[in-house]
């Protein structure tokens, strides 16, 4: 293929450690499978599946849309925000978004693009939504951020 994900199939029932240079593809390349896949196509893996990326030698540029699932109390934590100051600012890109994302990520982005970048959330978070084709940003009562502010030091904890 032209490079791009990679797995090595059934590693997420191995209880055995990584051999060297298979993190780098530089030996055991004959385990390592990637999947034959078309533009819109859905790959879906255990987390726990050795996987990673070959690399790109595609003429088109490479998309990915990585969707992960769990309980919206354990999809988000403080890891995700980046420099967060406790008020939603951070040094990363998004227009003032928690992102750890470096700003160039957003030099073309719509709104709308923007949005797609946020990281996981629970809903008690501010969150941009996409909605019709607008974004509207959802956000919890001020009530609940100063007490967050408060007892946490932070409106995210």
């Amino acid at each position: 293929g032209d490079g791009g994900f990679c797995v090595v199939p059934g590693s997420h029932k191995s209880n055995v450690k990584m051999p060297k240079g298979m993190v780098d593809g530089l030996t055991h390349r004959e385990f390592i499978r990637q999947p034959v896949t078309q533009a819109g196509d859905v790959l879906l893996f255990s987390e726990g599946t050795v996987h990673g990326a070959l690399a790109w030698k595609g003429e088109t540029q490479r998309r990915v849309c990585l969707y992960r699932f769990a309980p919206a109390t354990c999809a988000y934590g403080r890891s995700y925000f980046g420099n967060e100051q406790g008020d939603g600012s951070s040094e990363g890109g998004g227009g003032g978004s928690a992102t750890a994302w470096p700003a160039t990520f957003y030099d073309d982005l719509d709104d709308a693009g923007k949005a797609v970048l946020e990281p996981p959330y629970a809903n008690r978070l501010d969150r941009p939504n996409i909605e019709g084709g607008s974004v509207i940003m959802t956000t919890r009562s001020e009530t609940k951020k100063a007490f967050d502010k408060e007892v946490f030091g932070t409106k995210y904890f």
